[in-house]
């Protein structure tokens, strides 16, 4: 009996499996369900991640958004890098999903796999492993200007003339020539990945490795901004994240840049007047 049992249920973990090819097949053909899904996943963690560490809840892994009024030694800088990684991955997601997307579906038209997860997954490492790279130099920076006393105990600028500079250099940022070509760069997804598509898996690593660089060049100093605002002040953060992506995004996104600048050169000016 346990045998017949036995029989019965393989077949019909057998008729279950074909009956669910077709759907399978289907699902992995539309390549912008499978790794809109992964996206989608991958910013609600790390978003996640933030705000418990932000409003400082238990469980929390480095307790950052709380007030630290003590020195911090060199231990201080891994939990500062995987604070900063953690916001960096939450906060591009949202603006490098079309590109992933995109270089999913040109992948798919090229034949060169049938699982989308896999090429998509290696070009995102590639984008994620500037912003890492980036995150690591920030966290130091972070650490020196504490030490400076550059910081408020909630890491925000104790300095109006430090805040104000700060302001005004990333206003005059937005106006310059790197800024443009950098932003070109990302508001042009499909034009980026035909004019320098790189085949196989290390192909697909270094594209997403350039397209990191350009969107790292195009937003850096807007991150800084956070010294100013708060590192861990969760309005701003979300401010910067749909700045970011509709920059990229809307029509008018490079002057949309450029009057944003215009405001950050305002505010930084009427920021270094009251410290005088």
């Amino acid at each position: 009996m346990a045998q017949q049992g036995g029989v019965r249920l393989a077949g019909q973990l057998f008729q279950l499996n074909f009956n669910l090819a077709p759907v399978l097949e289907f699902v992995l053909k539309k390549d912008y369900v499978v790794v809109l899904a992964a996206l989608a996943g991958m910013a609600t963690v790390t978003w996640g991640l933030m705000i418990r560490e932000a409003l400082g809840l238990p469980g929390a892994c480095c307790r950052l958004g709380a007030p630290d009024i003590q020195h911090w030694d060199i231990s201080t800088v891994p939990p500062l890098f995987l604070m900063w990684a953690n916001m960096m991955v939450a906060m591009m997601i949202p603006s490098a999903a079309p590109m992933i997307l995109t270089f999913a579906m040109v992948n798919r038209k090229r034949g060169q796999s049938q699982w989308p997860l896999g090429p998509a997954g290696i070009f995102l490492s590639g984008y994620l492993s500037v912003w890492v790279a980036f995150s690591l130099l920030v966290a130091v920076l972070q650490w020196m200007l504490h030490a400076e006393a550059l910081l408020s105990p909630r890491m925000v600028s104790s300095s109006p003339v430090f805040g104000g500079a700060l302001l005004i250099a990333a206003g005059i940022f937005q106006w310059t020539p790197w800024k443009r070509a950098c932003l070109t760069h990302c508001r042009s997804p499909l034009t980026f990945l035909m004019t320098g598509w790189r085949e196989g898996k290390w192909g697909a690593w270094v594209m997403g490795l350039q397209q990191g660089a350009y969107c790292t060049g195009c937003c850096w100093v807007l991150m800084l901004l956070l010294f100013v605002a708060g590192v861990m002040n969760l309005f701003w953060i979300a401010v910067i994240t749909l700045f970011v992506l509709a920059e990229k995004f809307v029509p008018r996104g490079l002057w949309l840049g450029k009057l944003a600048g215009a405001g950050l050169v305002g505010w930084g000016i009427w920021m270094l007047a009251g410290a005088f």
